[in-house]
């Protein structure tokens, strides 16, 4: 960036939870880092209803999980639904069916509080207007935007990312491509008041459509509301709780229109995804990048996971340690994972939504659950635990069963005492986890001391098979993944290390 002038080194787009938790990984990694969002204030509403189990993980990873109020461990279940088909999450090791009943407000405001902390910029009652031209040749990505007052100002900064929803004003300004297919139903969700609703929790298929509700408190509870034959709706147009009441009376035959509701939406299954998560300077994440049915509740914890994968990268090239080639990774992994995720939110659309000519598609679905083959297999797509980046590095089944996976939650000890995997990346360094005692590995990756933090530890033994058996080292990502493990008495090469964390720094 020599030569170019820039307030900042990333601006962020928009404060919602992907925006906040690439702000808060951003500066955890030394980057300066200002976010720009529109609304004046939070919300607070409750919107997006928890996390994915992976998305729990990321937080843990941070050490973000005792901000929710709930102490180390939050509320989970172990039994979820895929297109309404239900199962039990545990016939996949570590899986459940996430935290539940955490309110979006909730979760926006422990990651802002967080990012605060950390020194990020943000900037309330700010709005995103317009993208300079030669963004993808420029030295500097230049905006302007316009202040709570009225005044505009033009921002520089080395990078910009748009958590700017699927409406993303960054997307169309850069000149993204966002293919996929268009709404096809207009579908309702509410915070109802003064109801006293039957919980419907994981959803009620009934001859008009489709129904959810749930208790948030007292006197509250969250439906969802997916009428048959309900055109999908203008997102400019209001929808009122009249219209809500009214579509859940013709699908349940319950009346709730004596109730009232702290606020009503509506939503659709149109499904897009950008064709490319990076042109130049500018970068995309969370539902900027792709939109989908709310199958899951998968939304918010993808997003998550987005800027997990992104913010490290970033803040590494604007350290200087890491150029063009590990930030095109970050398309290179996570558009195959919002790919997959559009095909697991439509199947459960085709499975829960549809009228009765999709009735032999869920009977067949409640018959395929009863395998734990499938149980574990929709386990791991539902909680994005199967997640397996391609690393590049050669056949994947040549590479160890861990390489690209995310590191399991496995108990360590060390000369510390007891401690977990996401316990040691809490600095949002990379880890090298030297599980034998190996000094000529930890001499090997010393030249990375300042971004790589080595932990000699022993893994506690474990019930059923386990991923760590025979393996001597683990090099684990600042975002939780595995860039390389290996026998004992094999170091770590020097090329992967020199590909995720830079060159090596001379020893003194």
């Amino acid at each position: 960036m020599e030569g170019t002038a820039v307030d900042t080194d990333v601006i962020v787009i928009g404060a919602g939870p992907t925006g906040l938790m690439l702000a808060g990984e951003l500066r955890l990694g030394g980057a300066r880092v200002v976010v720009i969002e529109k609304l004046a204030a939070p919300t607070g509403q409750s919107r997006g209803l928890g996390f994915t189990a992976r998305a729990m993980e990321v937080f843990d990873e941070r050490g973000l999980l005792p901000r929710f109020g709930q102490g180390e461990t939050l509320v989970t279940s172990p039994v979820g639904h895929f297109g309404g088909a239900q199962f039990d999450f545990t016939a996949l090791p570590d899986a459940h069916f996430g935290a539940r009943g955490i309110p979006q407000g909730q979760t926006e405001a422990v990651l802002e509080g967080w990012a605060g902390e950390l020194g990020a910029d943000i900037r309330r009652g700010w709005e995103f207007l317009a993208l300079a031209d030669g963004f993808l040749d420029g030295e500097a990505a230049e905006i302007t935007v316009r202040d709570p007052e009225g005044a505009e100002h033009t921002l520089r900064a080395a990078y910009l990312v748009g958590c700017d929803g699927g409406a993303s004003r960054v997307r169309k300004a850069a000149g993204f491509g966002f293919p996929g297919t268009d709404a096809t139903r207009g579908m309702y969700l509410a915070d109802v008041t003064g109801c006293r609703l039957r919980p419907r929790f994981l959803g009620e298929r009934l001859n008009n459509g489709m129904v959810m509700a749930a208790p948030l408190a007292e006197g509250v509870d969250r439906i969802i509301v997916c009428p048959d034959g309900t055109p999908a709706h203008d997102r400019e147009r209001t929808v009122t709780f009249e219209e809500v009441a009214g579509a859940w009376q013709s699908i349940t035959g319950e009346d709730i229109s004596h109730g009232g509701a702290s606020w009503v939406s509506s939503f659709t299954d149109a499904t897009r995804q950008a064709d490319r998560y990076r042109r130049g300077r500018v970068f995309l994440v969370g539902d900027a990048a792709h939109i989908h049915l709310p199958a899951g509740g998968q939304g918010l914890s993808t997003g998550v996971q987005d800027a997990s994968n992104l913010g490290w990268k970033l803040a590494a090239a604007v350290r200087g340690d890491a150029g063009d080639d590990l930030l095109d990774t970050y398309h290179d992994e996570r558009h195959p994972a919002g790919a997959r995720l559009l095909m697991n939110t439509r199947a459960q659309g085709a499975v829960f939504l549809g009228g009765p000519e999709a009735d032999p598609l869920r009977e067949l679905f409640r018959e395929l659950v009863q395998y734990d083959e499938v149980k574990r297999h929709l386990a791991g797509v539902v909680s994005h635990l199967d997640v397996r980046y391609d690393l590049g590095d050669g056949p994947e089944d040549a590479a160890h069963p861990l390489q690209g996976r995310r590191m399991p939650p496995r108990a360590l000890v060390g000369a510390a005492g007891e401690t977990r995997p996401a316990e040691l990346l809490r600095t949002g360094r990379g880890v090298l986890l030297d599980l034998a005692d190996d000094a000529a590995l930890r001499d090997a990756a010393a030249g990375w001391a300042d971004r790589v933090d080595v932990a000699t530890v022993a893994a506690k033994p474990t019930d059923g098979p386990d991923p760590l058996e025979g393996t001597g080292a683990v090099l684990i990502r600042p975002d939780g993944y595995v860039a390389w493990a290996g026998p004992a008495g094999e170091p770590v090469p020097a090329a992967v290390l020199e590909r995720w964390f830079g060159p090596a720094r001379r020893r003194c």
